[in-house]
């Protein structure tokens, strides 16, 4: 049986010893702790050199992956003196420490998806010892800012990239050393409370924090939960007394590079004694090499610790509003009554000054829990123009403001952003800003058709007017404008799956014709009629999709459709218009289907009741919660099979239908009874007439 021997200077309470298996062969461990002393540390490595198959040293303060040559001299002397005259090999675990640290991260990179941090903001609260992880860390977001200068120095400075670092390291660090600034912080009450504040803050807003092993509680000891709460910790060697702190402070996960393949947490000095031992061969001519071979054989993977018990993935994205009108801005309080003071003209000025503002963030968005456990988090971020000063300006000047947005997002820490209402219409419908932003973007538009549809589906029921039974088509008219468009066509593929009777107008009758015989070969048994002229068939429709382009265009006679029709009006902008829509109270007129979110989401008033959100948002946090960080829904062509699909992605996530709005917004029940009232009325009329 071979033996491995681990003098740690940490403290001797902590010393353990048993026997295990590894590599195909017997060992016995033992822990000795000398609680800092060094001189009983070098005693023991003279009494065990030769008795032991190889030795660890264990809570060494490993020299800095990074720095000037004397910097890192200046710890390897250390262990030289220390180790001089033994024979036996000696580690460190500083060899297994770095592999560990890349392959960790890469590993837990692939195995969650490959995006598990992407984008996100990570805190290193040491910089110089955990460099080696920041140049991994570095691959997937850029958002990483090192806590160095106020932990090591008391300078209340944050450095925010990897170059800052390295500039660092390169020799101001060692310049600092002979600043009295640490001292004169250390003693200043105001100033040494000021750091604290300002490390506080970097903490909160971090997804990530990393913590080094070596010092783990000096680092530490004051977080609370205000902190720690909700983070993700990467840390290596973590015992379970710094996994029971950080349970206690509401942290969701904690990744332990140090991987566990004993009955117990044991530090990286044991595991690279294990394996000089088990290869018999000099630490010198172990190299990374065999030490990735043997951590991937021996499946040495890296812990994944839940401290609640429950598996946690909180995944970010970030959604952009603006005000739909001059009535959005007198929100503001000040603005509501300046305005009721003031001529007109004063709320044309705010308008457009509004307009030219740089983005802002409008609210947080918490508490999105999916069915399936993950979680998602996001930001609504406001661009200040309304449609009307959007259309009063050049496409570039959206851009200009979306792209802004974009930047804010990744910062923040969001992982995909969202187009809302007019932003994803100005121009090329977010083809430009896809194309130019560093994060991926959907406008929405593939489960606005879903939920128009889905709401569309729902009036039907509520209205009562169409008898419907489960599994078959529902026996009725269904009318498509805009047949052959981008929302068009989606619609008129799902209609003709659940209708036994549809018809599609448009401009272009070889479309129609071609659209007409791809739907025929999707769903054989549906009767399909088309016409150039939408008012060709309006008063025998049941129900009516506009979808056109025609912004501003009368598309369709609404005095002409049939008493109790339900109109879904998926074309932005809008086909139909609050005139057109009063004409006919006997008629459902729907803009939208809202989606109800799942868990107990929290964020400031958007004009829906609690946990309803617009679709277009919707799909932004669908796409969150699924980890698809990509740029899925742009331009004006719609992909049906998209929309099908982020269907049945938000019915996976807990998405439900919650209500239907229309041009004054949500209808109620009693809404949709007085329609239904009315039109009753209506067609009893037109029967007594026609008798």
């Amino acid at each position: 049986m071979k033996e491995i021997i681990s003098i740690s200077l940490g403290p001797s309470d902590k010393d353990y010893e048993f026997e295990t298996e590894f590599l195909g062969q017997d060992f016995y461990i033992r822990r000795l702790g000398t609680d800092g002393n060094l001189e009983k540390a070098a005693k023991m490595l003279a009494q065990w050199d030769k008795d032991a198959d190889a030795i660890g040293l264990g809570n060494v303060r490993f020299p800095y992956d990074i720095g000037t040559r004397r910097m890192t001299q200046h710890h390897a002397e250390k262990l030289k003196k220390l180790t001089d005259r033994v024979r036996t090999p000696v580690v460190t675990g500083e060899g297994l420490r770095k592999v560990g640290y890349e392959w960790s991260l890469r590993h837990i990179q692939f195995k969650f998806g490959n995006n598990y941090f992407d984008n996100a903001v990570v805190l290193f609260l040491s910089g110089l010892s955990n460099y080696s992880m920041a140049k991994v860390m570095s691959e997937y977001t850029d958002n990483m800012s090192f806590a160095d200068p106020v932990m090591e120095n008391s300078i209340p400075k944050f450095l925010n990239s990897m170059k800052e670092l390295e500039t660092y390291a390169g020799g101001v660090h060692e310049v600092l050393k002979w600043v009295p600034g640490k001292r004169i912080t250390s003693s200043a009450v105001p100033l040494r409370m000021w750091n604290e504040y300002v490390l506080r803050k970097a903490m909160q807003k971090a997804n990530i924090i990393v913590i080094p092993y070596y010092d783990f509680w000096k680092y530490v000891e004051k977080s609370t939960l205000e902190e720690l709460g909700g983070k993700t910790i990467v840390t290596s060697t973590a015992y379970d007394d710094r996994i029971q702190f950080l349970k206690d402070r509401g942290v969701n996960v904690v990744i332990d590079s140090t991987p566990k393949i004993l009955e117990k947490v044991v530090g990286v000095n044991v595991l690279e004694a294990l394996i000089i031992a088990a290869l018999e061969k000099p630490p010198e001519e172990v190299t990374s090499d065999d030490l990735l071979e043997i951590i991937s054989e021996q499946r040495m993977d890296p812990r994944v610790i839940y401290p609640s018990g429950d598996p946690k993935r909180v995944n970010r994205f970030a959604f952009v509003i603006h005000p739909l009108s001059q009535e959005f801005l007198k929100k503001d309080k000040v603005v509501k009554t300046l305005s009721g003071v003031t001529p007109p003209a004063f709320m044309d000025a705010v308008e457009k000054i509004v307009s030219y503002a740089p983005p802002w963030i409008y609210s947080k968005v918490t508490g999105i829990k999916s069915p399936t456990g993950v979680e998602a988090e996001g930001w609504l971020i406001t661009v200040g123009g309304t449609p009307k000063q959007m259309l009063s300006q050049r496409p570039e000047f959206t851009y200009d403001r979306l792209l802004q947005a974009a930047k804010m997002s990744k910062r923040l820490g969001a992982q995909i952003m969202g187009l809302g209402a007019f932003t994803k219409v100005v121009g090329d419908a977010g083809v430009t800003v896809a194309k130019l932003a560093d994060i991926p973007i959907t406008t929405g538009n593939s489960y606005s058709a879903s939920g128009a549809l889905w709401a569309a589906a729902d009036a039907v029921r509520r209205m009562g007017l169409i008898k419907t039974e489960e599994g078959k088509r529902i026996a009725a008219k269904a009318m498509i404008v805009g047949a052959t468009g981008a929302i068009g066509s989606v619609c008129s593929r799902l209609l003709a799956k659940a209708f036994d009777e549809i018809y599609m107008a448009g401009r272009n009758m070889a479309k129609l014709l071609a659209m007409k015989a791809a739907i025929l070969e999707e769903s054989p048994g549906v009767r399909v009629y088309i016409s150039t002229r939408a008012d060709k068939y309006l008063p025998d429709m049941d129900v009516i999709v506009t979808a056109t382009s025609g912004a501003g265009k009368t598309v369709l006679d609404i005095t002409k459709v049939k008493p109790g029709c339900v109109v879904t009006d998926v074309a932005r902008p809008l086909d139909l218009s609050p005139e057109d829509v009063k004409k006919r109270p006997d008629v459902l007129v729907i803009e939208s289907g809202e989606i109800e979110l799942p868990g107990n989401p929290e964020m400031k008033d958007i004009g829906l009741p609690h946990k309803v959100v617009y679709a277009c948002l919707a799909e932004t946090i669908v796409l969150a919660l699924e980890g698809r960080y990509e740029t899925f829904t742009i331009g004006r062509d719609i992909e049906w099979q998209k929309v099908r699909e982020i269907y049945k992605m938000g019915i996976k996530h807990g998405m439900k239908l919650a209500a239907i709005s229309g041009v004054n917004g949500v209808f109620s029940d009693e809404d949709i009874a007085r329609v239904r009232a009315l039109a009753l009325e209506a067609r009893s009329k037109a029967q007594e007439k026609a008798a």
